[in-house]
């Protein structure tokens, strides 16, 4: 279960937060979330396919040229696990930590943690 986990949060750093076509945001939410799937970030709570595509859209929108590069590896543990990461093209803009917790071999819950922006 543990390669699972680190597989599903690499995915949606890059597949679902990092992309930029719409088509293959979409299907990568289809593969790597459960229908139910809840989102928890600093905005609101999201929930389901449609309002994860549209929050996760108009984030990438903000900011297309941007990429998101992991911090060091992805952690897992029983059904949950977590990953560090930054946003930006050399040194990060602004960097948060990823938290899943994983029902059936998908994401079903995502808690997106912001550390402090910069000045």
């Amino acid at each position: 279960m543990s390669d699972r986990i680190h597989e599903l949060l690499n995915r949606n750093l890059q597949e679902v937060f990092g992309e930029g076509d719409a088509a293959r945001r979409r299907a990568a939410i289809e593969k790597l979330y459960t229908d139910d799937c809840v989102l928890y970030v600093p905005p609101g709570i999201f929930v389901g396919h449609d309002a994860l595509d549209k929050f996760a859209g108009d984030l990438r929108a903000t900011h297309p040229h941007c990429t998101y590069t992991p911090h060091g590896e992805p952690q897992a543990l029983h059904n949950a696990g977590r990953l560090a990461w930054g946003s930006g093209r050399e040194k990060p803009d602004y960097t948060g930590l990823d938290v899943i917790i994983v029902r059936d071999g998908k994401i079903a819950e995502l808690y997106v943690f912001l550390d402090s922006m910069p000045s």
